[in-house]
């Protein structure tokens, strides 16, 4: 297992991690209580994708972005937990085997959220959030996009918006590139328009 960064011990609380984070209802308080989850926030030194460092400073940027969206309560509490949730796993994933399937982090982050929730939005957009940029760069390194792959993975979305609304946001952070989620976003309009 690696190390939590440049902690010496697990955090005691999420306030250690996210100064100033409260719980906005049961989901939540439940969720920040797990001392996995904890350790897999306070996981992390700055990388490509996440100059921040560790997981919680990104987790803690996610929320105050959400913080000046509009968002209607519901989805703002559903934003919430991926947020916290999506990421936090990095830490176990195992570096000398491949990151796909059980040894990718955000199949870890759904296996961890299947003890707390089973809504389908929520699980499936934790654990595909990093699916699009996937395609997207696999595409643009062997040019040819595979269509049977992306028609697959949009079928399967059961909120295509809640997906969308949260690469958006994850996507907004300093670090990550535009063009997998511009494209997405198109790919998303052009095979599921508007009804």
């Amino acid at each position: 297992m690696r190390r939590l960064g440049t902690r010496e011990r697990a955090p005691a609380s999420i306030s250690e991690l996210i100064p100033g984070f409260t719980p906005e209802n049961e989901l939540e308080s439940r969720v920040v209580q797990s001392p996995e989850l904890l350790e897999g926030l306070a996981w992390g030194r700055p990388r490509p994708g996440h100059p921040e460092g560790p997981v919680a400073a990104h987790v803690a940027d996610l929320l105050e972005r959400l913080e000046r969206m509009n968002e209607p309560p519901e989805r703002r509490s559903m934003l919430r937990f991926i947020i916290l949730v999506h990421d936090a796993f990095k830490n176990k994933v195992q570096e000398w085997r491949p990151r796909t399937g059980e040894n990718h982090h955000a199949t870890r982050a759904r296996r961890f959220a299947e003890r707390f929730t089973d809504d389908e939005r929520l699980l499936t957009t934790i654990e595909c959030h990093d699916r699009p940029y996937g395609i997207w760069r696999k595409w643009k390194r062997t040019g040819k996009l595979d269509e049977e792959r992306l028609e697959q993975f949009i079928d399967r979305l059961p909120d295509p918006d809640l997906f969308m609304d949260f690469v958006e946001l994850d996507g907004s952070t300093e670090g990550k590139k535009p063009e997998p989620i511009a494209w997405f976003r198109d790919e998303l309009r052009k095979r599921r328009p508007a009804g």
